[in-house]
């Protein structure tokens, strides 16, 4: 890296197929890595002081399902109009699509609050699961379902830097915005009608981030398959070290999601290798304790 930064620096001592190795093919994935854990960390910080419960997660909304039904469409029916792009667009679309059916059961009279949002979420997010696993279990093509299996398990195997790019640019508007908001945020940790009193508009300003953090996440979810857990243990560590404040919880957490997906990475790359275990299964060993812990601690 140093010689493609400064040449004159570093001599090249390497043979060029190694070069390609740490460029082309490890460098785009660690980058990744890094986009797709501050995205599903800054989400489930904001997901968390949104809804006022600390066990919300970034999959909450049913993104993650709708997202994985289109990809896993694409995958069994073997469409690529748009080459590579194919599978991340129809899974931004199913994301899309699930965002849509999401907000539309949740409002009632004109107005949506939380305990429909995640019961709409949770309910669209069963029904979607079923639905891709459907399409896998009748796919005639048995490759094509077991990517598809592997895809929902979540991975990041075979980035490109023409990958990279989309979730990147969502990733870095989206938290720029959550960083501009982070005075509302605070002010919905001392409850809504303090929120209210002060001058937030909470309704409105709920929505708007709902929306903003489903598309964040649809695009992340898009390259990556779903996994889960990041944005549910992030937060809780970071307030645990740097307090609840978002001016410094969504920076300190940003790093910290970064850091964990990469060494989760470099985890699922190695531990039985040459094979390679989804990430999504390590992220869920190490999340599903931490949430058990998490709820045993809030009841006692």
């Amino acid at each position: 890296m140093l010689h493609r930064i400064f040449p004159a620096l570093a001599e090249p001592s390497w043979p060029p197929v190694r070069e390609t190795i740490v460029m082309d093919v490890r460098l785009p994935r660690v980058v990744l890595c890094g986009v797709v854990g501050v995205g599903l960390s800054v989400c489930g910080t904001a997901l968390q002081a949104l809804v006022r419960n600390p066990l919300a997660d970034p999959m909450l909304l049913g993104v993650s399902s709708g997202a994985t039904v289109g990809a896993v469409l694409v995958v069994v029916s073997h469409v690529v109009l748009l080459g590579v792009f194919s599978l991340p667009l129809a899974a931004f679309g199913g994301a899309l699509a699930a965002l849509t059916l999401v907000y539309f059961l949740a409002r009632s009279g004109g107005r949506m609050t939380t305990t429909r949002l995640v019961l709409a979420g949770v309910a669209t997010a069963e029904v979607l699961s079923a639905v891709a696993s459907y399409l896998v279990v009748t796919s005639d093509d048995p490759h094509a379902a077991e990517s598809a299996l592997r895809w929902m398990l979540g991975g990041l195997a075979g980035t490109t830097w023409q990958i990279v790019w989309i979730p990147a640019g969502a990733v870095l508007a989206g938290t720029g915005v959550l960083l501009a908001v982070t005075r509302p945020l605070n002010l919905l940790l001392a409850g809504e009608e303090a929120a209210a009193a002060l001058g937030l508009d909470v309704h409105r300003f709920r929505t708007a981030l709902f929306v903003l953090v489903a598309l964040m996440v649809g695009a992340i979810v898009a390259v990556s398959g779903s996994i889960g857990f990041v944005g549910l243990m992030m937060p809780h560590v970071v307030r645990l070290l740097v307090g609840a404040d978002h001016r410094r919880a969504l920076p300190a957490v940003a790093l910290l999601g970064a850091a964990f997906l990469i060494a989760a990475d470099l985890a699922a790359r190695t531990v039985i290798a040459p094979e390679e275990i989804p990430v999504g299964i390590l992220t869920a060993l190490v999340g599903g304790p931490f949430f058990l812990w998490l709820m045993r601690r809030r009841t006692a």
